[in-house]
């Protein structure tokens, strides 16, 4: 029978926080849980936690704002008070999920009691500082998170392309950990007619369908530019823009979109509803290490517009389940999405393989892939403390665009696209 081990999760974010880091190690959690594991929590206090949490398996830390993040925090550095717990109470392993001040304490205490651990690449952060401005402290950025995981036995990251980027900046040992879905909670058989009726929608209409966060690094400028090359193309549809999520740019969105339908918020069997409602599912970031709601969105059935990258990369054939575009190519992102609605047949067939596709993406293999990799740190060699790298290599110049039917496969993507 083999052993349960004592798992301790540092995370700046877990649920109710919605978010797909949150949503992902809350999986991860409730899986190890259910296959006998102890697994022990630090985080920083939330607003619905008790004052004092009677939860011995529960630590929490006192949280600052995140600039530009309402709702998630920064977890305080606790390294004394992990240094005394960890002494009475030695976890096997760590999993450390976030590289704030409250990730860098739990890495300095585990390796001066030398427990293994690893480390999680979750957030591209180098890259959002890029998009909001402070392109100064991408260099750093990348310098430290290197640093930081270079010092781990083991970073697991989500997606290949993902891999293949770090691997490029000199991040070591790195192992892919992907991400499943709920396709019993997103299911086609969710879909409302009355929720349409209330956006306005018959049932041969098209919604297009946006979830995720407003915010600068999520490229939502390209909703506005494809949902009016669409109508251009197709002045004869009816068609909404539904957008799902809050954030910093919602006010903004709500001027330059004022057809637009905007739900705040969505969580649960609502949030499946809104997916199961909407026929296209257009996702135009550049800057996520997975995106949870593209497999939320073929769970539901939905034709997904998407640039060849993270999660889209390893889990739409183009043409087949999906349309892909190169990264950063928006007239191919517009086309694309033009492609899926000119035929009713086309849109069908893609939306029926969406579904067949995810409805085997469950999480039960990624949680035992993930305890296989944790029981594998424990046993790993001790890893030597290294200094930061000082230069980045240059960036990788893009691949030529390409556009449909003849878009191409990445290196990443190894499945051939079908004929159109």
């Amino acid at each position: 029978m083999t052993t349960a081990l004592h798992i301790t999760l540092i995370t700046e974010t877990f649920p109710p926080e919605i978010n797909g880091v949150a949503n992902t190690l809350g999986r991860l959690c409730d899986g190890l849980r259910a296959r006998g594991h102890q697994i022990e929590l630090v985080r920083p206090r939330q607003s619905c936690d008790q004052a004092r949490p009677s939860d011995t398996e529960l630590l929490l830390c006192r949280g600052w704002p995140l600039p530009g993040y309402p709702g998630l925090q920064w977890g305080q550095s606790s390294m004394h008070k992990l240094l005394r717990r960890w002494k009475r109470q030695r976890p096997d392993v760590l999993y450390i999920a976030t590289e704030g001040p409250l990730g860098l304490s739990a890495l300095r205490a585990a390796r001066r009691l030398g427990i293994s651990v690893v480390s999680g690449f979750h957030t591209n952060f180098q890259q959002y500082s890029h998009q909001y401005g402070m392109g100064l402290l991408t260099r750093l950025l990348t310098h430290y998170l290197r640093w930081f995981h270079n010092r781990s036995k083991l970073t697991l990251v989500p997606s290949v392309s993902q891999r293949m980027e770090l691997e490029r900046r000199h991040f070591e040992r790195l192992e892919l950990l992907s991400r499943g879905v709920d396709s019993q909670l997103f299911h086609p058989a969710k879909r409302l007619s009355a929720l349409r009726t209330t956006w306005g929608l018959a049932d041969n209409d098209i919604a297009l369908l946006y979830v995720g966060r407003l915010a600068t690094e999520k490229n939502l400028g390209l909703l506005k530019r494809t949902f009016e090359h669409l109508q251009a193309t197709y002045p004869q549809r009816v068609m909404k823009l539904i957008v799902v999520g809050d954030g910093p740019q919602r006010d903004m969105l709500e001027k330059e979109l004022p057809g637009a339908i905007f739900c705040g918020t969505q969580r649960g069997e609502a949030l499946a509803c809104h997916y199961a409602s909407a026929d296209l599912f257009l996702f135009p970031s550049l800057t996520e290490t997975f995106g949870n709601v593209v497999l939320e969105a073929l769970a539901s059935g939905l034709g997904v517009v998407a640039y060849d990258e993270a999660a889209a990369a390893q889990h739409i054939r183009h043409g087949y389940n999906g349309v892909l575009a190169m990264p950063g190519d928006e007239e191919a992102f517009c086309d694309a999405a033009g492609w899926l609605l000119e035929g009713r047949e086309t849109l069908r067939n893609v939306r029926l393989n969406a579904r067949q596709h995810a409805s085997r993406q469950g999480w039960g293999a990624i949680v035992e892939q993930f305890e296989k990799q944790l029981r594998g740190a424990c046993d790993a060699a001790p890893v030597e403390a290294s200094l930061p790298a000082t230069a980045l290599q240059d960036s990788m110049p893009p691949s030529p665009a390409s556009r449909l039917p003849q878009y191409g496969v990445s290196p990443h993507n190894t499945v051939k696209p079908g004929p159109l």
